[in-house]
């Protein structure tokens, strides 16, 4: 195998690829990356035997063939070449030269048959759906995945697939975030799937602004092609809780705040916070709400904003890291909270989209 190429263009390809590889594994061949030389292009490809990623680049192929090295090293001496070109060789043993302006590198790698293969998906429902689509709805839910290993369905987002509708759920058992919209469906390619925390991280890194992602999936397994990337993931199995019962039928009062000022007045006012009383309280009153955290070992913050409201008074407290979570990843000016009691979950909506997040109130010293 033999080919050259840019600097850029080969550290490009390795971080799309390299951050699904575990430092903790005990097989070799899993910290590799696998080369595949084509006509005029390199396929970098990367697992953890439950989430891969395979990236094409372009390159001047002189010999086709395969080979794996490194995956972190490889990274580590592209990133310090001295030249702003590369060419590699690999021989028989699967020793790879690279040379770059004056500098020489011999690097030891594995033959490609002892790299894990990436099975094509048989009989797989096949999705189409635009990259920004599914990065923004990604992006609105992703932060409320669970992150207790023992309750593993959570450790993930559900993807359902349902009466024409994508609708992507994420929980934690302390709130929940909720985005859905309508898709081109046919009643055979509905499906609930749960997609792991792993594939969700590294599907938004590799998701673009623009262009088509098309998404196949099984009863175990799932892959999203994204032009000249693709990812492949195994599914966690078992069923999501019915997520629906939580979500509060009804409820009697609602406060409309500009989402800027309401997420920068928590983040300042969460400041006088403990571990101990990590909750900030919320106290609503005619056009107005008061923010305010008392830490006996710290000390007290309050801070007023203008808000739309005209409701009775009332009070209801909350963490504050899971209040800033949806505002941080919403894109919309206003945001309005809605509220039964000061006993029952807040639910954040917004005007724009089909997008909820339900929050549990902390008791009030």
């Amino acid at each position: 195998m033999k080919f050259s190429i840019t600097k850029e263009t080969i550290l490009d390809g390795l971080q799309q690829v390299q951050s699904v590889i575990s430092t903790r594994t005990t097989l070799p061949i899993l910290q590799n990356v696998l080369i595949e030389a084509r006509q005029g292009a390199l396929v970098l490809s990367t697992t953890d035997l439950d989430v891969g990623i395979s990236a094409s680049i372009d390159a001047e192929v002189e010999e086709h063939g395969a080979t794996t090295l490194p995956a972190r090293r490889f990274f580590s001496i592209c990133r310090e070449l001295p030249a702003s070109d590369a060419s590699i060789e690999v021989d028989s043993r699967n020793v790879a030269t690279l040379r770059s302006g004056n500098a020489l590198f011999k690097i030891l790698g594995l033959a490609r048959e002892e790299f894990p293969p990436m099975a094509p998906l048989e009989k797989a429902r096949t999705l189409k759906l635009p990259q920004q689509l599914l990065k923004d709805m990604l992006r609105r839910t992703s932060y409320a995945i669970s992150h207790d290993e023992t309750r593993y369905v959570l450790n993930g987002i559900l993807m359902s697939f349902k009466e024409r509708k994508l609708t992507m759920v994420a929980t934690d058992g302390r709130r929940l975030a909720l985005a859905d919209t309508e898709v081109e469906l046919a009643p055979s390619q509905e499906a609930d799937i749960i997609l792991p925390t792993k594939a969700v991280n590294e599907l938004q890194r590799l998701l673009k602004d623009e262009g088509e992602a098309t998404l196949n999936m099984t009863d175990s397994r799932c892959s999203f092609d994204l032009g000249r990337a693709r990812l492949m993931s195994k599914l966690t199995e078992g069923n999501y809780p019915n997520y629906r019962q939580v979500i509060p039928a009804e409820t009697k009062e609602r406060v409309s705040l500009e989402r800027e000022t309401f997420l920068t007045t928590i983040r300042r006012v969460a400041l006088l916070t403990s571990e101990k009383s990590s909750s900030v309280k919320l106290a609503f009153s005619k056009d107005t709400a008061t923010l305010s955290a008392n830490s006996p070992d710290v000390g007290e913050a309050r801070e007023s904003i203008a808000v739309k409201y005209r409701g009775k008074d009332f009070a209801a407290a909350f963490n504050p890291e899971y209040l800033m979570d949806p505002l941080r990843n919403l894109a919309d000016d206003e945001v309005h909270f809605d509220f039964v009691d000061d006993t029952s979950p807040g639910v954040i909506r917004v005007s724009s989209s089909s997008f909820l997040y339900v929050i549990m109130p902390m008791r009030m010293a």
